[in-house]
Order: structure tokens, then C-alpha cells, then sequence
């Protein structure tokens, strides 16, 4: 399906495009590190199944419910003009989707997601509850508030690292084995800055508009020079936090050593990208490194459960 294709107003077609399922990516890399550090603490024959595969549905309606809101409150704002709008096109401001019939998916979606996460409360505790709301909650509040004030960033590092990793794996992890240690809060640190530089090139990207717009996104405060050194910042810095804790915590120093090699592709592919952002450095043109970037971050939380593995050795 192309989005130059002639969409149908409300169709099961507009719906797809709206939920975008290439950034399905950032929601499952940090659940699918988790289940690996889960794994590399217990072993298969202590290792749950049923909450890793809800966590990962989790993950993804909210992932597709973010990007609804965003759809719905970013038109709603006038901030989706599609003669200016240099991102991928938005089911609203193509008329795809209605305006109400969009609000009332992304409630349906919301929904679903809470009845999805509700049986996490059997293997989590009833904080589980409260982990939940507030997950729906700042998906409504990053679009509506906190992206507009420049802490989107922060938003990201908490609920694509901290949050996804750190109760992934204390809901897999056993009853008697209720403790988050030290090794996978600082992974989901350096998970949460890696998929960071998707927002990064993303506001990279839109800075003029949405400085023109009164969107003070962290781009725009920083200015587009610094804004440029944050990418390459937050991703190289987020891939060595997460080779130094593998390195501490491997078994044997010679493995430690053949963990540091699955993060150098990253390393490599995240410059790469950075070199192509200051060579486009404006424009519709950017969308190539917004891709490389998806393609990056997916690299990296292949190469992270690789080096998890390795680490086990």
C-alpha cells in the first residue's frame, strides 16, 4: 500500500497508514531486550511466556495509540498543514481519517490497550494499575503538552527505556525474584537515548515549522548546530552505556571483550547517518536519515539481545 494511492476516507486502508507500523519498531526494541536480560537471569525453565507476549501487545497499541493522538491533536492545533508538512503524510490533514471518527478510535484504541495490560496485574502486582495509566496518560500529554515545552526527550527516555525495560522484565522475572537490579535500569537509560534519535531527526527535520508554529521542541531551544551534535550524542552515548554494563556484568573477560563487537555495527551505521544528516541538513531530504535512523535503533536492540546472549557464556 503506497500513500500516494487514492485512500478512502475511514477505510481499513487510512487506518493502517494512520497507526504507522514501521515505528512498531521502537516499541518492540526495548521489550525484546528486556525478555533477553530476563532470560539471561533465569534461564528458560524459570522464563514466562504469556507476560512477555502482553507486554509486547502493550508495547505496540501504544505505540499505535501515541501515534493517533499525535495525528488527531497535531491537526486539531493546525499544525498538520499538508503544504508545509515535511514528514510522512498524517491520516487528518489528508482528510484519510475524520476528525471525530479519529477521536473515537484512538479512545477505542486506548482501551484496548488497558484490557490488554490488565492481566499483567496477575504477575506484577496491582502497580501494574498505576504503571499502565500512567503510560495512557503521557501518550495524551507528550502531543498535547510536554512536546510543545521541549521535554518530549525526556518523555522518550523514560517511557521507550525506563519504563518498558525495567517492568517487562519485573513481570517476567519469578515471584521470588522481584528486584530490578542496577545493570538493567542503566541499559534501559542507554535504550531510551538510542531511540531518542528518532524524535531528534524527526525535530531536526521540522525545526523551522515548528518554530514558526511555537513548538519549542529541544532542537529548537538548542538551534540546529547543537541540535545536529544532540543526535549523534544521544545514540553513541546510549550504545556505550549499554556495551559498559554487558562488559561488567559478562561471566568471562574474554567474552566481555567479544560483546563489544555486535555495538560497533551500530556505532558505524549511527554515524553513517549522522554524516547524511549534515549533508541533507534541510528539507523533505531528511526522511532518509529519519529511515536510517528506524533501521539504526533496530540494529541496535538486535545487536543488544546478541550481546546479552554472548554475555551468558
Amino acid at each position: 500500500m503506497n500513500e500516494n494511492d487514492e485512500i478512502k476516507t475511514n477505510s481499513f486502508e487510512a487506518w493502517v497508514l494512520a497507526a504507522r507500523p514501521k515505528t512498531l519498531s521502537g516499541a518492540a526494541v526495548p521489550v525484546m531486550i528486556a525478555v533477553a536480560l530476563a532470560l539471561k537471569t533465569t534461564g528458560w525453565q524459570d522464563f514466562r511466556l504469556i507476560p512477555a507476549i502482553l507486554c509486547f501487545l502493550f508495547a505496540f497499541l501504544m505505540q499505535i495509540d501515541s501515534n493517533l493522538i499525535n495525528d488527531y491533536f497535531d491537526f486539531v492545533h493546525g499544525n498538520d498543514d499538508p503544504a508545509t508538512r515535511l514528514g510522512p503524510k498524517r491520516a487528518c490533514a489528508e482528510g484519510w481519517i475524520t476528525p471525530d471518527v479519529m477521536r473515537r478510535g484512538l479512545i477505542v484504541v486506548s482501551a484496548l490497550a488497558c484490557v490488554v495490560g490488565l492481566p499483567l496485574i496477575y504477575y506484577g502486582g496491582w502497580e501494574m494499575v498505576i504503571v499502565g495509566a500512567v503510560c495512557v496518560l503521557f501518550a495524551f500529554l507528550y502531543t498535547t503538552f510536554f512536546s510543545y515545552r521541549g521535554l518530549g526527550d525526556i518523555l522518550v527516555l523514560v517511557f521507550f527505556g525506563i519504563v518498558p525495560i525495567c517492568f517487562t522484565y519485573y513481570v517476567i522475572m519469578p515471584d521470588n525474584f522481584k528486584v530490578i537490579p542496577w545493570s538493567v535500569i542503566v541499559i534501559s537509560i542507554g535504550c531510551g537515548l538510542v531511540i531518542d534519535t528518532l524524535l531528534c531527526i524527526n525535530n531536526f527535520r521540522d525545526r523551522h515549522n515548528d518554530e514558526r508554529d511555537g513548538k519549542r521542541t529541544l532542537i529548537v531551544r538548542l538551534g540546529e548546530k547543537r541540535g545536529a551534535q544532540l543526535y549523534n550524542a544521544v545514540g553513541s552515548i546510549g550504545a556505550a552505556l549499554t556495551m559498559v554494563v554487558l562488559l561488567l556484568t559478562s561471566r568471562h573477560p574474554q567474552i566481555a571483550i567479544v560483546c563489544m563487537f555486535p555495538f560497533l555495527i551500530y556505532v558505524y551505521k549511527h554515524s553513517q547517518s549522522y554524516i547524511q544528516l549534515k549533508e541533507i541538513w534541510e528539507g523533505k531530504g531528511l526522511n532518509k536519515v529519519l529511515g536510517m535512523t528506524a533501521r539504526d535503533m533496530f540494529i541496535y536492540g538486535l545487536m543488544t539481545v546478541v550481546a546479552v546472549y554472548l554475555s551468558t557464556l
